[in-house]
């Protein structure tokens, strides 16, 4: 069961109430054995009023049925968590994993939590969960240890069912247990969680488990909930960024039947119960805005983000540079450039609210259901335990619909000003106009060599992408690294799966190859050569090992690119093979193997798809994905001038996951993006010996690189 799957639960005729009490809400979840667990004194009320915004208060219920369901505040957009997190709870409680019910993102049944980003759903509120299927196990050992008039000693649970060890008939069911009543137990301890050596379920490939209804169309996203009397919502836009609107004229959109026109402030919108009839009644509206203040457009942006920005801020340091500076006998100076990115996720931002009196609930594509909830009190001015937002599949999300949950506002204010339920979708010119987009960014870097080929220091300065992967990891004794923001952008930035780290490995691991390039060495080489940290080690011999690597100074002309980063706790190396055409630029990647640590591994199979996902979508932003604008203007509106890789660009993909089970579990769904720009780049470095110093590597800039070098 998928997260947008309530058990016996329909979105369109279950309104739960909102002032749920704790008495309450066992009512709401039936018949069963309900199991809290709660870090330090949260009960989970304390948690949805935000008391304990950095605990995990994973809760649990087993049904008369011998199901379980997991109810957690994460979302499922495609990275697995649906699937990994069943397995950890699978693993913990002795169930089946096909017994495990996941109900995700749904503010009034959930748990609170700060929002699905930034890797955290298995390395942070995984060993809570842990924890809590631990605790549940041992409670339903003690309910049972009681009916069977057995020693709990003497007990075990197998998939479901717990038995005498010395009389198996003797034994009775989780389902059977509950015999439908609701019963809260804690656990007296806390018991530990199992051993590596004891995982069943865990660590074990397990296919998604939503795949099936993805493929065939079964899955229900925010777009496919309907309501009866619903009405679809166009809103009036500017054409610029930072223009106002002057007038505007709806007598023509008025006058179509069935239409209805809300005008509240700036938000002007069109209704209708045919999204198309809603499409036809915007077309005739008129509006008058003033021009946009800002005069930059995708060129000038680099210069406008140095000259503005604000104080910098040391991300790390050590050694003395002026002493490094006095020991190289070589320094390599370049500055690396970074275009903004769109998320450009396959579903657009959409919302459908439903205000009722004082009350709303919010069916939400969004990352962050909790802060949305938030967001929505304040902006209707409701109380907080009068929002509800639920979460079905998200369609992508990659950080864009993380924070300002936009779209669920309009639909709300929209809803409460006409008294039905309106759904908000946004146009995909919309999404790449609303988007809050990958920041553009500059870093210089000043590094040196000694005689002898060793790093004598290095100084990195950072603007506007973030300091995420900006201190280095290398053996140099002399270094700083400066990260610079204040910067005005022309339109919204925000998180774009790993953010910054993306921006920085590119110019960090471009940088490390131009030195390796100077100093005659195999670029493989040069870095073992100069790192300490033995993850970074293990994970570039592993890559190597599998690519079958030889080494060779770069350039060498064969195309072959190395790269080694972190992300969330999680090492990466990879090793790419490409193929330029000099005459037009155009590169083609043909290989990338990845080599990852990221500690113990839930999902081995799901790991694979985050890498080959991430690999993927890294080739968007290393050679084609760029957002051009002019004058607040946003000229890149779809797919036709905004280019994703494409099937044809997708090269030969080989996953290494080292076996990690001693260490905790890392994130997965963001690191191997990390190095795709940087491997890229020093591969085309090492078949052509040109340089490519910005983002994305389009085959204009590919061929005058390898012009300037002729």
């Amino acid at each position: 069961m998928s997260n947008h799957e309530y058990p016996q639960i329909d979105f369109t005729d279950f309104q739960l109430d909102l002032d749920l009490s704790r008495r309450d809400l066992l009512k709401a979840l039936g018949g069963g054995i309900v199991i809290f667990f709660c870090v330090g004194d949260g009960s989970i009320l304390e948690a949805q009023r935000r008391s304990l915004p950095s605990d995990f208060n994973a809760f649990l219920r087993i049904g008369a049925d011998g199901r379980v369901t997991c109810f957690t505040g994460k979302i499922e957009q495609g990275q697995g968590n649906a699937t990994a997190l069943a397995q950890m709870l699978a693993e913990e409680i002795d169930m089946p994993l096909d017994a495990v019910d996941m109900v995700m993102g749904d503010t009034a049944l959930c748990p609170w939590d700060g929002g699905t980003w930034g890797s955290t759903s298995i390395r942070q509120f995984g060993p809570s969960l842990r924890a809590a299927a631990a605790e549940a196990r041992h409670v339903l050992l003690e309910l049972a240890a009681e009916q069977l008039n057995v020693p709990q000693a003497r007990l075990a649970i197998e998939n479901g069912l717990i038995y005498d060890r010395e009389q198996k008939d003797r034994c009775v069911t989780c389902g059977a247990l509950a015999q439908g009543k609701t019963i809260a137990r804690r656990a007296g301890e806390k018991p530990a969680v199992k051993n590596p050596s004891e995982f069943k379920v865990m660590c074990k490939p397990c296919p998604q488990r939503n795949a099936v209804d993805k493929v065939t169309g079964k899955a229900l996203y925010a777009g496919d909930v309907r309501l009866p009397g619903m009405l679809y919502a166009r809103l009036l836009r500017p054409p610029a960024h930072g223009a106002k609107l002057q007038n505007v004229d709806t007598s023509a959109a008025e006058k179509m039947e069935g239409v209805t026109v809300v005008r509240e402030g700036d938000l002007v919108a069109v209704l209708h119960a045919d999204p198309d009839q809603a499409n036809q009644a915007l077309s005739r509206v008129r509006a008058e805005f003033t021009p946009s203040p800002s005069q930059l457009d995708n060129r000038t942006i680099f210069d406008h983000l140095v000259k503005n920005a604000g104080s910098g801020r040391t991300v790390a340091q050590g050694g003395d540079l002026e002493e490094g500076r006095q020991m190289a006998a070589l320094v390599v100076e370049q500055t690396y450039l970074d275009g903004y990115k769109a998320h450009a996720a396959m579903e657009t931002h959409t919302a459908l609210a439903h205000v009722e009196g004082d009350k709303v609930t919010v069916w939400l594509a969004t990352q962050t259901p909790f802060p949305a909830q938030d967001q929505l009190a304040k902006a209707l001015g409701f109380d907080l335990g009068n929002v509800r937002v639920i979460t079905p599949f998200v369609g992508g999300g990659f950080g864009g619909k993380g924070s300002a949950n936009t779209q669920a506002i309009e639909a709300a204010r929209l809803s409460r000003a006409t008294g039905k339920p309106v759904q908000v979708c946004w146009t995909r010119e919309e999404e790449f106009f609303f988007d809050a987009f990958r920041p553009a960014a500059v870093v210089t870097i000043r590094s040196g060599l000694t005689r002898d080929g060793k790093p004598a220091f290095w100084d990195y300065s950072v603007y506007a992408a973030g300091e995420r992967g900006a201190a280095h990891f290398y053996d140099i004794p002399h270094h700083r690294t400066t990260s610079f923001g204040g910067a005005a952008h022309p339109f919204a930035t925000g998180p774009w799966r790993a953010p910054a780290n993306n921006t920085n490995c590119f110019a960090r691991e471009s940088q490390i190859d131009l030195m390796a390039a100077q100093a005659r060495m195999d670029p493989l080489e040069f870095r073992l050569k100069n790192l300490k940290d033995q993850r970074a080690i293990r994970v570039l011999e592993a890559a190597a090992e599998r690519f079958g690597w030889k080494p060779a100074p770069t350039p060498s002309g064969r195309g072959l690119g190395v790269a080694v980063g972190t992300d969330v706790g999680t090492w990466v190396a990879e090793i790419a093979e490409v193929q330029v055409d000099k005459r037009t630029g155009r590169v083609q990647v043909k290989r990338v193997v990845c080599a990852q640590d990221m500690g113990l591994c839930v999902n081995p199979q799901g790991a694979a798809i985050q890498v080959e996902g991430c690999i993927t979508m890294g080739l968007g932003y290393a050679l084609t994905e760029d957002i051009h604008f002019r004058n607040g203007m946003i000229l890149d509106r779809n797919f036709d001038t905004y280019e994703l890789p494409r099937f044809s660009a997708v090269p030969k993909i080989e996953t290494v996951l080292l076996d990690r089970k001693d260490q905790p579990a890392h994130g997965g769904g963001e690191p191997a993006i990390i190095l795709v720009g940087a491997v890229v780049a020093n591969a085309i470095h090492d078949a052509t010996g040109a340089s490519l110093l910005q983002l994305p590597m389009t085959p204009e800039r590919v061929r005058k690189a390898i012009t300037a070098i002729v």
